[in-house]
């Protein structure tokens, strides 16, 4: 398989790029650095840095790819409050640029979407069909996305597919963003700093780990388009969370309690059924194993 990861020097897509390459995959990685790290792209990929706004004309004509796993992005939700039109740029504007390049190819496009910021307060386990209710230009821009997926869909006969991950976590996550709270809680913890907690602790997430995340992305390729939600099915609390933190980091730290964050959601859990049923996909790593492999990459 030839393969191309944007945002492949990232968190998430160094994931998807190291599992590209276990399959003896030739993998070129679009990325501009800004939140990417060139050590995060093994030897075996070819590095292109290049904001996929830029136009990828080019990077495709020599690549010839089967598949674009496509995970550049804004991802900060409070950035995209901020700078709204940003947030549109990048997510928007720059996943056309893919799907163009991708078109002059007919390489199959694998989106990278988001499942709390589109389904929003959720009062169950969200199936692909639940009400889509994105709080934040962040959701609004990544629905817009998987819109212009279908869209090429319909219009041109490809078989382009979107992934609505839940809470990715795992090794190099940014310990400083926005997006990662176990990799805040961590970093806290390794540093001997008592983190935040906002609110009660008592609002639930779908913590899913990075690399049970890219297998989905891989088992993506090849589907015949559609929506698939990429999760657990389980919900932990940011109290529970924080607990099984301290218990991987050996730490007697208690959290800081902070007031609640504005229009931050209370429940957000994934039904990854489909996945299941039609990827042949379900999770494997159990959250505390995968946080005590996300410690280790911390502390080390």
């Amino acid at each position: 398989m030839r393969g191309i990861v944007t945002g492949g020097a990232g968190f998430i897509g160094s994931h998807v790029v190291e599992a590209l390459l276990e399959r003896g995959a030739e993998v070129t990685v679009v990325d501009d650095l800004s939140n990417g790290k060139r050590e995060n792209v093994p030897e075996a990929a070819r590095l292109v840095e290049r904001d996929v706004r830029a136009g990828l004309a080019d990077v495709f004509e020599e690549a010839r790819p089967e598949v674009c796993l496509h995970l550049a992005a804004q991802v900060d939700v409070r950035v995209s409050v901020e700078r709204p039109e940003h947030d549109a740029s990048v997510n928007v504007l720059g996943t056309i640029e893919v799907l163009e390049a991708a078109r002059a190819h007919e390489t199959q496009v694998v989106f990278s979407s988001t499942g709390g910021a589109i389904y929003g307060e959720c009062d169950g386990p969200a199936t692909e069909e639940a009400e889509r209710r994105p709080l934040a230009p962040y959701g609004v821009s990544k629905l817009a996305g998987e819109e212009y997926l279908a869209a090429y869909n319909r219009l041109y006969g490809t078989r382009h597919v979107s992934l609505r991950y839940g809470n990715v976590y795992g090794p190099r996550q940014d310990p400083h963003g926005e997006a990662g709270v176990v990799a805040i809680f961590l970093g806290a913890l390794a540093e001997g700093r008592a983190p935040r907690i906002f609110g009660d602790g008592r609002q639930t997430r779908d913590y899913v780990y990075a690399g049970d995340v890219a297998r989905a992305t891989l088992a993506a390729a090849g589907q015949d388009g559609g929506v698939f939600n990429v999760g657990t099915g389980n919900e932990t609390s940011v109290v529970e969370l924080y607990e099984a933190c301290r218990r991987v980091a050996g730490s007697a730290l208690e959290a800081e309690h902070a007031p609640a964050r504005l229009g931050e959601l209370q429940r957000s859990v994934l039904d990854v059924s489909r996945s299941e049923r039609e990827l042949g996909w379900r999770p494997e790593v159990p959250l505390e194993d995968g946080l005590r492999l996300t410690w280790e990459s911390i502390s080390a």
